[in-house]
């Protein structure tokens, strides 16, 4: 079959491998879509610390199943599915407590085994969601993004009337915008310097400025909740001046692992400001699924791109000059 395979950081090509074959447990997908996230460029840039080398990347996807390994029961060929990709051991103290996402063996499809950057790829069967028949490949690529993003609601708790500022509208702020929206919110506002994106969670009904500083003039005691959806350490330190006294932050946005911020500890003791972190997926794709197909987060209006699998590095260069929203690759167009 044909993949994209990341031979060592920076060196990306097309080409061919071995089909897989399920183990027991496991299924094999004849890709639909998968869509590129930052966390490939991470990888292909030698930034993800966890992913060895080469590697097929890809954890936003869906397809059909083609194969079934022995002992797999609930799905069947023919049957349309989104994977989240999640890998715990079910073994370590995190896993034992409920708190898969921060496994002390923590994987993932695409990050530490190999993806769905391909035509095929093999998943165990447990990880498979049955798509509604609404749903195309492309829609359904988004569920994992979605499933991200639940979780960091879960995490922020978020009250009924609260105001709410989500900084960045790219794919990941405006997945939030629209979570919050239906959660209760009694403002939402989204700070994004890109004009394009900005119209974007305009037609949501937020609230939109270029800076943070342009939103508060409308908010002068802050907002009950902050979410940074960019890891940008400037727009970090940016958002916790913004937090209402009382309020929460919430660390969305993945920043690099040597990136430091300059925080106030009277500011937190004195305002009680509850500093919050959401990682990944947990207890959340059930519900992203739910939310996508139900039309809760429309996920067509974030889709403005697909190629080609040989177009694959083409794909991460446009993701990196931050072109338009969600990119996906479409292995058998």
């Amino acid at each position: 079959m044909r993949a994209a395979i990341i031979e060592t950081p920076g060196d990306i090509r097309v080409g061919n491998v071995d089909d897989p074959t399920p183990k027991p447990g496991e299924i094999v997908l004849q890709v639909g879509a998968c869509g590129v996230c930052g966390t490939d460029l991470h990888i292909a840039d030698g930034e993800f610390p966890p992913t060895p080398y080469p590697i097929i990347p890809g954890h936003e996807f869906a397809g059909e199943v083609v194969a079934a390994g022995p002992g797999v029961e609930a799905v069947a060929g023919g049957d349309r599915v989104a994977v989240d990709p999640s890998l715990f051991c079910g073994r370590c103290h995190f896993c034992q407590r409920g708190r898969g996402n921060l496994c002390q063996n923590w994987g993932a499809i695409g990050d530490t085994v190999d993806g769905a950057f391909a035509e095929y790829v093999a998943v165990p069967a447990a990880n498979a969601y049955t798509l509604p028949e609404n749903l195309s490949y492309e829609e359904a690529a988004l569920i994992e993004p979605v499933s991200c993003a639940v979780r960091g609601m879960h995490r922020l708790s978020l009250s009924v009337g609260d105001t709410v500022l989500v900084i960045g509208a790219g794919t990941m702020g405006l997945i939030l915008s629209q979570l919050v929206l239906n959660a209760g919110a009694s403002r939402i506002a989204v700070a994004e310097p890109n004009t394009e994106r900005l119209d974007k969670a305009d037609l949501l009904g937020a609230a939109t400025g270029a800076s943070v500083a342009e939103l508060l003039e409308e908010e002068p005691l802050g907002f009950d909740c902050v979410i940074d959806a960019t890891g940008v350490p400037a727009a970090i330190e940016e958002g916790l001046g913004a937090v209402k006294r009382g309020g929460k932050f919430l660390v969305f946005g993945v920043a690099p692992e040597e990136a430091r911020v300059s925080v106030s500890p009277f500011r937190i003791y004195n305002d009680e400001i509850t500093l919050l972190g959401s990682m990944a997926v947990l207890h959340s794709y059930p519900q992203a699924v739910d939310l996508v197909a139900g039309g809760v987060v429309y996920a067509r209006s974030l889709l403005t791109g697909s190629l080609a699998l040989d177009q694959y590095p083409e794909a991460l260069e446009r993701v990196r000059r931050g072109e338009g929203l969600k990119t996906q690759v479409s292995p058998h167009v």
